[in-house]
C-alpha cells in the first residue's frame, strides 16, 4: 500500500510543471468612438482578432495600401513628446498609445489588429480602463501557439541619478516609480507594483493621465493637448485638484505613470519578466530604456511561458498561473 500511494504522489505532482501558455486575441471586433488628446479630432477605432504571432498592429483605415500598416514595436516610435507615437517609412504615424499598450499588456493580449481613422488613439476617460472594458465586451481567446517572454539577464539601466529606469532580473513583472513635482498637490510619490493575476486592472488601470493649468498655453501653441478636458484628465492648479470627483486614488499620479510605462515596455512585443525600476521616467527614457535592452543580446533572452504551481515562484503579468521558463 505505502509504494501505491507514493507512485500517485508521483504522477499528480508531475502535469504541474508543463502546461503551455498560450497566445491570446480578441473572441470577435469591437470598435469605439473618441477624441484624440493631443489632436482634439474625433477618431473611430476597431479592435479586431488576429492570427498567432501577428502581434499589435495598427492600420490606418484613413490611407492606402502598406502606407497604412504601423507595427507596435520599440523600434518604430518615432515622438516621445507628452506621448508615445509610432511610425512607419511611408511617414504614417499613430500617437498616444500607451493607454491602449497598456491595456493590452495588463489582459495578456498578444495579438490584434487595431483599425483605426486617424492619426491618434482616443483618449476616452484618460486611463486603460475603458480599454478593457471593450476587451471584455469582445472576448478574449487562446490560440495554439506559445507564449513567449523577455527574460531580463543582466541589469540595464538608462538615464542619470535623479532620473533613470533601469531593469533587474526577477521571476515576475513588477515596477517600482517615483515622481517628484514642485506641484504640492502631486508631490513626492511612490509606489512599488508586482503585476501579477489582476492586479493591473485593479489598481492601475483606472488611472488617468494628468497635466497642469501652468502649462496649458504652451502646449497648445505646440499643437499638444487640443483634446485635453476634465473629461479626460486630472487637472492640476497648484495646491488643488479641479476635477469635481476628485481623485480615483491618493496616489493617482504614480499610479498613472506605471500605467504609461507598463503601455510604452509592452512595445518589447512580449512581456518582460524582470524588475522595473524608475524614478521621473517618462515616454523618451521608457524608448530609450527598449533600445539599450536589445542592443545588448546579454542582457535578455526569449523564453517560453508554461503554467505551474511551483512554491516561491510569482505569476508572471496577469496571465493566470503562468511562470517563464528558460
Amino acid at each position: 500500500m505505502p509504494d501505491v500511494v507514493k507512485s500517485c504522489e508521483a504522477v499528480t505532482a508531475t502535469p504541474l510543471l508543463s502546461k503551455v501558455v498560450l497566445q491570446k486575441t480578441l473572441k470577435s471586433s469591437i470598435g469605439c468612438t473618441g477624441i484624440g488628446l493631443h489632436s482634439g479630432k474625433k477618431v473611430s477605432m476597431s479592435l479586431n482578432p488576429a492570427a498567432a504571432d501577428t502581434g499589435i498592429v495598427f492600420h490606418r483605415t484613413d490611407l492606402e495600401g502598406d502606407d497604412r500598416i504601423i507595427p507596435a514595436r520599440w523600434d518604430c516610435v518615432v515622438d516621445t513628446r507628452m506621448a508615445t507615437t509610432i511610425g512607419n517609412q511611408a511617414g504614417a504615424c499613430i500617437s498616444t498609445i500607451e493607454h491602449l499598450m497598456a491595456a493590452l499588456a495588463g489582459c495578456g493580449i498578444d495579438n490584434t489588429i487595431i483599425e483605426i481613422d486617424g492619426a491618434e488613439v482616443p483618449v476616452m476617460d484618460g486611463s486603460a480602463a475603458p480599454f478593457i472594458f471593450l476587451f471584455e465586451c469582445a472576448g478574449m481567446i487562446e490560440q495554439n501557439a506559445p507564449r513567449k517572454a523577455i527574460k531580463i539577464e543582466r541589469p540595464v539601466k538608462v538615464g542619470y541619478s535623479d532620473k533613470f529606469i533601469s531593469a533587474t532580473p526577477d521571476d515576475s513583472f513588477s515596477v517600482d516609480f517615483e515622481i517628484d513635482f514642485e506641484d504640492t498637490a502631486v508631490a513626492r510619490q511612490k509606489l512599488s507594483m508586482r503585476l501579477v493575476n489582476g492586479t493591473f486592472k485593479t489598481e492601475i488601470a483606472r488611472a488617468r493621465t494628468f497635466g497642469f493649468v501652468h502649462e496649458v498655453d504652451a502646449l497648445r501653441k505646440a499643437g499638444l493637448a487640443l483634446g485635453g478636458s476634465l473629461d479626460n484628465a486630472v487637472v492640476i492648479s497648484g495646491d488643488t485638484i479641479l476635477n469635481g470627483d476628485g481623485l480615483r486614488y491618493d496616489d493617482e499620479f504614480v499610479r498613472h505613470k506605471i500605467l504609461d510605462c507598463v503601455g510604452d515596455l509592452y512595445l518589447a512585443g512580449a512581456p518582460i519578466i524582470g524588475q522595473i525600476v524608475a524614478l521621473r521616467s517618462g515616454h523618451a527614457l521608457n524608448n530609450q530604456f527598449l533600445n539599450s535592452l536589445f542592443a545588448d543580446d546579454t542582457a535578455w533572452s526569449y523564453v517560453e511561458m508554461s503554467g505551474a504551481s511551483v512554491p516561491g515562484v510569482s505569476h508572471n503579468w496577469d496571465q493566470e498561473s503562468a511562470l517563464a521558463i528558460a
